[in-house]
């Protein structure tokens, strides 16, 4: 898998639309198979983000939100996408009822937002990103060492 995302990160924004550009500059770095995991608080960006990405995968962003009730949303663009948010997940065991493993194995591109929980089952190959407020308007998305250690 190569990986052109380097260059992207460390990035910071100020607007929604900013947030979305990086996201879609980074989409369209990803191959089939990607697996991301977006740690960072509420409100960091990580939705917006995950519409850029989806825009670059050719899925209008409009159809993209946030899965915090149901858990998993699934697009389909260039490749099929799993957008994944664990944030209500209590109990390791849950994500195996969604089927994570299969999400994470499949050819598609994997999203997920709040992975501290299957943080020890993602992939070798996972990207990690971190979103983080810098003050009120600026955020920054920044891309995490090989054992998706949080800053």
């Amino acid at each position: 898998m190569t990986d052109n995302s380097p260059a992207i990160f460390p990035a910071e924004t100020i607007t929604q639309q900013r947030t979305r550009s990086v996201g879609s500059a980074f989409g369209r770095t990803l191959e089939e198979g990607t697996v991301v995991a977006l740690f960072g608080e509420l409100g960091s960006g990580k939705t917006q983000f995950v519409k850029g990405v989806c825009e670059a995968l050719g899925i209008d962003k409009s159809n993209v939100s946030s899965p915090t009730f149901t858990i998993v949303n699934e697009y389909e663009g260039c490749f099929p996408v799993y957008h994944l948010d664990l944030y209500r997940i209590k109990k390791q065991e849950e994500v195996f009822e969604l089927g994570f493993v299969e999400y994470v194995e499949s050819n598609g591109i994997c999203l997920i937002e709040w992975p501290e929980i299957v943080e020890n089952l993602l992939p070798l190959h996972t990207i990690g990103l971190h979103f983080r407020h810098v003050d009120r308007y600026r955020r920054r998305i920044e891309r995490l060492g090989a054992a998706l250690q949080k800053k």
